[in-house]
């Protein structure tokens, strides 16, 4: 399986039998999404920079990608995907409403986009989860968990990669998204620095045993 990043939240995942991509985003970001094309598409949550289905075209497997929005069990094309219930903050979701994490498994690695999460996880939602490979983790604050906590969910969920997202670069929108934390302010955080990849490919048998932290260049 192959690991592009396509900015903020939103990567591609191609596998043997079809390929997914996980919140697509509008250009209000103060960037452009890149021409992609999916089998599926998950969707965190409905803010217009996680919810740009339009953006994304089919395969040749499928005129148009399949859309996953809500929390349950999926399974397309040979690609399974469990979407379990949480918040877009620590308040029960009544200041930014429901979240959906994602577990997803292509080639038989387990990937988990945790989405704009804003709270620790429980108990029950880290069994829901189940093992993970590969963690899709907000890193950046203000909307979503922040580098102490997002540090304290990879020492939880143990995956062997983890991948931060949603963290403010220069190409961000100043305004909407100016006060979010940086990938360097994470790395400090964490207490490692990530290696720099342009992309990830992954075999089963080959996945590290301890959990190596790993930032993806994205494609624009």
């Amino acid at each position: 399986m192959t690991i592009t990043y396509l900015n903020h939240s939103s990567f591609k995942l191609k596998g043997k039998r079809g390929s997914l991509v996980t919140d697509p985003y509008h250009n209000n970001v103060g960037f452009e999404f890149p021409k992609t094309s999916a089998d599926i598409v998950t969707v965190s949550h409905s803010h217009q920079d996680h919810n740009a289905v339009e953006n994304v075209v089919g395969t040749a497997r499928r005129k148009h990608p399949f859309i996953i929005n809500q929390a349950g069990e999926y399974e397309v094309g040979g690609i399974s995907v469990f979407g379990v219930s949480s918040y877009h903050d620590d308040a029960q979701g009544s200041l930014r409403g429901k979240n959906i994490i994602f577990t997803i498994l292509i080639d038989h690695i387990s990937v988990c986009h945790l989405g704009d999460l804003g709270h620790d996880l429980t108990p029950a939602q880290v069994e829901a989860i189940g093992s993970v490979d590969v963690l899709l983790i907000p890193v950046g604050g203000v909307y979503t968990i922040d580098a102490k906590l997002a540090t304290k969910i990879i020492h939880t969920l143990k995956p062997a990669i983890a991948i931060p997202m949603h963290y403010r670069t220069s190409e961000h929108d100043e305004k909407t998204f100016g006060k979010l934390a940086t990938l360097a302010d994470f790395a400090k955080e964490y207490g490692a620095e990530p290696q720099i990849l342009p992309k990830l490919e992954l075999e089963k048998s080959r996945l590290p045993e301890e959990t190596e932290l790993i930032a993806l260049t994205p494609l624009i």
